[in-house]
């Protein structure tokens, strides 16, 4: 039998061993946690953060019903992603690899710098000194940012080039053929200038095709990408393209502005028309993408670190259907006067008009509802059709509505008589007795009325109201000269001529004759005959249709010159909110009393009407129409410009049209596209609306 004695030693010894595995226990922890835990420490992968950007919509274009005019579509670019370069010979192989992938889709690649000069076999080859000169800045940069200097010469450029970008093999020869070297030198160069960043990746071609993408996938193309852009489409190509104009990526010689705007150096900015005009609403603000990945490239997490900010959609005052009506009536203008000057015996009867322009504001308001010139040109196919455009002596890229000037011809006489009848120098019962040949500065210089000119005889004795209606040179002598060219001009001024319209888009202000432009241009002196033939809209005298649409809705509306403008709203992208809406603006008043003013409008009435010479376009014309027509010198070797300029409905104006045809010869065939645009305005004709079914 087992003594109790035992038992207790049995316990003491399992006690200690317990106690001493807990000992070993808390020692191995203590040293787990405390004394070793740098050698146990977790080890975590590093990760590395890029940015790509998010581009933001541009804003859109409407016209004044609310009908897109231009609004964005989505195309992919292939580009070059800076952080998917391999270094070294490995970024020629990528590159090598994304040129086959275009050459095997036929993907029309985006032209390169001319930078290299080939001339017989390596190693002539070398970078062309007329292209460095050309982007002299960009190459001062490109060497400063590798340290080089400044009057490196061309063959220590170029040992220098094919090392860093690695086209030499170990033995110091060409790693490939002339052919590839050239090409791969030209497009790392032109990387390096680019200063490629993960924010700026280099395009190799734009708006590529499925085919490519597809391509890229099926071989599992590693570097290039493709990277998503929002371009322009236009909805009606060929019509509008002077006033919406383009957009493009910022070019060099712009990059300080853009850069102190807070512009990424690959955006994509108005260059010309509404784009440009209208850049600060329309621009959208670009967002960030912020892409996560771990040492071998796998992406491990991805999110939106800046939200993308949509431009403002832009309304404009244009009526896209007139616009269209205006500049088809416009060609159709040319054309038929054309076809009947080679009808008709004789020359400079119109057979060499080939250019024009015609503008329709309101007359209350200053809105623009069309602007026409001709030739034109299709935004859709701009870049295709740029070198033939810049080639054309017509110069279709000319906006001739706002840049072109032309002497205003007898249009001008309106403003005349307008002047004439405030300051008192006239009253609607004055009459003159007009000779044919006016001989107050006889014998030095005698100028003859036009009817002198072609019937031999005058146009007897006639107030205003009948001087405008047969346009007689001799009566608007006498009152110039009664005028003197000082006031003459003052009222000119405050009607609109000369002066800028307000229009948003770049234009000419034209000439105002007299003394001081005589002076300042270093011309002839000022004498009196001048100020006779500036009275019937010669001399110096220069104006644009956009000019002369707003100088008749001045007169039209009793005196008040609104700013003429586009700009109809800004809204809100997503639910056309109006964010600003354009609110009319008087720049000047020369008002006309009751009576004179309805002197003026009954003498422009009977231009349309009557024995007037616009009557064979409005005679029985549903709407009564006032108006006046002008033939304006340019060239003893060139048939005469063509004016006309018109405003309707008589008794209570809404619309001022003006077109000129540059030699069109005679005014009143200018009259023509006038009235389709009236057609148009009033529903008239091929516009009016169908009529409803009987009950």
């Amino acid at each position: 039998m087992k003594s109790k004695h035992n038992f207790t030693w049995r316990y003491v010894l399992l006690a200690m061993l317990m106690l001493l595995c807990c000992i070993v226990f808390v020692g191995r922890l203590v040293n787990l946690q405390i004394t070793s835990r740098d050698d146990y420490a977790v080890v975590v992968e590093k990760t590395y953060s890029r940015t790509a950007k998010i581009q933001a919509h541009r804003g859109e274009i409407y016209d004044r019903n609310g009908k897109p005019l231009v609004t964005n579509v989505i195309t992919y670019d292939f580009v070059i992603d800076y952080n998917a370069l391999p270094g070294g010979d490995g970024t020629n192989a990528m590159l090598l690899a994304a040129l086959e992938a275009m050459e095997a889709t036929h993907t029309e690649a985006l032209p390169l710098p001319e930078l290299l000069r080939v001339e017989g076999e390596y190693p002539d080859l070398t970078l062309d000194p007329a292209a460095t000169e050309a982007n002299a800045a960009k190459y001062q940069r490109f060497l400063a940012d590798n340290a080089w200097k400044a009057d490196i010469s061309m063959d220590s450029l170029i040992a220098k080039l094919f090392k860093k970008f690695s086209l030499l093999n170990e033995e110091g020869e060409p790693r490939y053929d002339r052919d590839t070297t050239a090409l791969l030198l030209s497009l790392r160069y032109a990387m390096e200038v680019h200063r490629l960043t993960s924010a700026d990746p280099f395009p190799l071609a734009e708006n590529v095709s499925l085919a490519l993408i597809t391509y890229a996938e099926e071989h599992r193309l590693e570097g290039p990408d493709f990277y998503e852009r929002v371009t322009r489409h236009y909805h009606y190509p060929g019509y509008a393209s002077h006033i919406l104009g383009r957009t493009d990526r910022i070019f060099a010689e712009e990059w300080d502005y853009y850069n102190a705007l807070g512009y990424p150096m690959n955006a994509v900015v108005g260059k010309s028309g509404v784009e440009f005009a209208f850049e600060e609403y329309l621009r959208g603000q670009d967002g960030e993408l912020t892409i996560v990945e771990d040492e071998e490239g796998n992406m491990i997490d991805c999110y939106v670190s800046k939200e993308p900010v949509t431009g403002k959609s832009v309304w404009l005052t244009l009526d896209i259907e007139m616009q269209m009506v205006a500049e088809d009536a416009l060609k159709e203008n040319i054309l038929y006067i054309n076809e009947k000057a080679a009808a008709t015996p004789g020359t400079q009867d119109g057979e060499d008009a080939s250019k024009g322009a015609l503008s329709a504001v309101n007359v209350n308001t200053g809105e623009v509802y069309a602007i026409a010139s001709y030739p034109t040109y299709d935004l859709t196919t701009f870049n295709q059709d740029y070198a033939e455009l810049s080639k054309n002596p017509d110069s279709p890229f000319v906006n001739r509505a706002l840049e072109g000037r032309y002497a205003p011809g007898s249009t001008f006489k309106i403003g005349v008589a307008a002047a004439a009848l405030t300051e008192g120098i006239i009253t609607p019962t004055t009459y003159i007795q007009t000779k044919g040949i006016y001989d107050y500065y006889a014998p030095s210089y005698t100028p003859r009325c036009w009817y002198y000119l072609r019937y031999g005889a005058s146009h007897g004795s006639i107030n205003v109201v009948k001087a405008l209606q047969v346009s007689c040179n001799y009566f608007f002598y006498e009152v110039g000269r009664l005028l003197t060219i000082e006031t003459m001009n003052d009222y000119m001024s405050s009607y609109g001529l000369g002066q800028s319209t307000g229009i948003e888009l770049p234009e000419e202000t034209g000439v105002l004759a007299g003394p001081d432009y005589r002076d300042d241009h270093g011309l002839d002196p000022w004498f009196g005959g001048d100020t006779l033939q500036a009275a019937i809209g010669q001399s110096d005298n220069l104006v644009t249709p956009m000019q002369l649409s707003v100088y008749l809705s001045t007169i039209a509306n009793g005196g008040t010159r609104y700013a003429a403008h586009l700009l109809h709203s800004v809204r809100s992208f997503y639910d056309n909110e109006i964010i600003y809406a354009y609110q009319p603006q008087a720049v000047s008043r020369a008002p006309l009393s009751t009576v004179n003013y309805n002197t003026i409008m009954t003498a422009l009435k009977s231009v349309t009407e009557d024995d007037g010479s616009a009557a064979r376009l409005f005679r029985d014309y549903p709407i009564e129409v006032g108006g006046k027509t002008g033939t304006a010198q340019v060239s003893k070797n060139k048939s005469d410009n063509a004016v006309f300029t018109a405003f309707a409905p008589w008794n209570a104006p809404e619309i001022s049209v003006s077109c000129i045809i540059e030699q069109g010869a005679n005014g009143t065939d200018a009259g023509m596209a006038v009235r389709d645009v009236f057609d148009y305005y009033f529903k008239l004709g091929d516009y009016a609306p169908a009529a409803e079914p009987a009950a």
